[in-house]
């Protein structure tokens, strides 16, 4: 039996992998589960799956947690705080495997622990993985460490690459990505209307149940953006070798071109229990839980290229990877800060993209060589964020 710490269990992730290990009672153990905030569903969660360890890292909430644990059969759970506490859990002996679910740049200590650990990584948050690149994969390749992608769409690369592929390597045969998105709420709306887009519709995805931040990402297509610099480093490919393909569908979930003309496709429901699922039974499968393609409901499958005015944010993220550097991190950060700008009402849709890309106007692709120097750029790209958004509404 495997011991598994989920980092972000009361989200989207977090619930579909509790799901998952619910179906499997005789092959994981939950060790160790963490929220930020949400203390009333990881206390329904800690009731159902009983874990070693509760880590709540938001220190204002841990004594809410702890006193609705007085006087229940989880009284004697080991509570935790405090964002130290997350890479703590991360990297116990008895854990396994690491589910690192939390979104955005809180995600990169942790995750980045648990490669350090040696731990077999069950990667959802690509914001690790954009802000540190190399760091990150170095720490992987140094540790021994197993890597398995958890996007439905870098677990679908995964999935078409050779047998016994490891992440981080170039699959040699492989001479392209079609990497998919759905295109999101907005495909089709004329782009005279994005500017008065509200956050309700924005976060109101047509195939996933997303997070608000990531559900504006896939609006956006930062989303995509963010995969695209991820899955360069995942399966170590040049950005040219990595071609974006809307497909509104969302039943093929990428693709991989090969040089003898085959392109393998993965497919399925549009459900994140399929690839967590694959990534927990590894090299194996087991049962997700989820309902079996019916393909002659899916009738047709359209396919499109992107189109850069309408989703300029895809564009940003080209130009961040090909840069290098800390640029793919300024990416992030000012994304991040522009979109919970954008869920607060205090700048339009199409002011994203502005934002973003007058922060990265005032960096330079400096090396992104140490920790520091990433979580430096992390903290100076989200002032100017600030900063360009103080501009923006005078």
């Amino acid at each position: 039996m495997k011991g598994i710490c989920i980092l972000g269990a009361t989200g989207s992730i977090g619930v579909s992998t509790l799901d998952v290990v619910a179906r499997h009672p005789d092959q994981y153990k939950v060790v160790a589960l963490t929220a930020n905030g949400n203390i009333d569903a990881l206390f329904e969660q800690c009731l159902a799956h009983r874990p070693e360890y509760a880590v709540v890292a938001n220190p204002d909430n841990v004594q809410a947690f702890k006193d609705k644990l007085v006087g229940t059969p989880i009284a004697d759970i080991r509570v935790l705080a405090g964002a130290d506490a997350l890479a703590h859990v991360a990297t116990l002996d008895s854990v396994d495997a690491v589910m690192a679910a939390i979104v955005g740049a809180a995600g990169l200590l942790p995750t980045l622990a648990a490669a350090k650990a040696g731990k077999t990584v069950l990667l959802a948050n690509k914001e690790a993985l954009v802000m540190s690149g190399q760091i990150f994969m170095q720490a992987v390749a140094d540790s021994g460490a197993t890597l398995l992608p958890i996007d439905s769409e870098h677990n679908a690369i995964f999935q078409c690459m050779p047998a016994g592929y490891t992440a981080g390597h170039r699959a040699k045969q492989a001479r392209r990505i079609l990497l998919t998105a759905s295109g999101g709420p907005f495909r089709q709306t004329p782009l005279a209307d994005l500017e008065q887009v509200t956050p309700e519709q924005a976060v109101a995805h047509p195939k996933w149940d997303m997070g608000r931040k990531i559900s504006v990402d896939s609006a956006t297509m930062m989303n995509k953006g963010l995969e695209l610099i991820e899955a360069c480093l995942l399966f170590d490919m040049d950005p040219d070798a990595i071609q974006v393909v809307i497909h509104p569908q969302s039943i093929i979930h990428s693709m991989v071109d090969y040089v003898d003309g085959s392109v393998l496709a993965q497919m399925g429901n549009p459900d994140m229990r399929t690839p967590i699922a694959h990534a927990m039974a590894w090299p194996e499968r087991f049962d997700s839980g989820v309902e079996p393609l019916n393909i002659f409901q899916v009738k047709h499958m359209d396919f499109e290229q992107p189109d850069l005015q309408r989703f300029p944010c895809l564009k940003l993220a080209y130009q961040a990877i090909k840069a290098g550097g800390i640029m793919p991190t300024v990416l992030n950060a000012a994304n991040e800060i522009a979109v919970d700008a954008f869920l607060n009402e205090r700048v339009r849709f199409t002011d994203i993209a502005k934002i973003i890309e007058r922060s990265m106007a005032r960096f330079e692709p400096e090396a992104a060589d140490t920790l520091e120097h990433v979580l430096d750029a992390d903290l100076r790209a989200r002032e100017v964020a600030e900063f360009v958004i103080g501009e923006l509404l005078q």
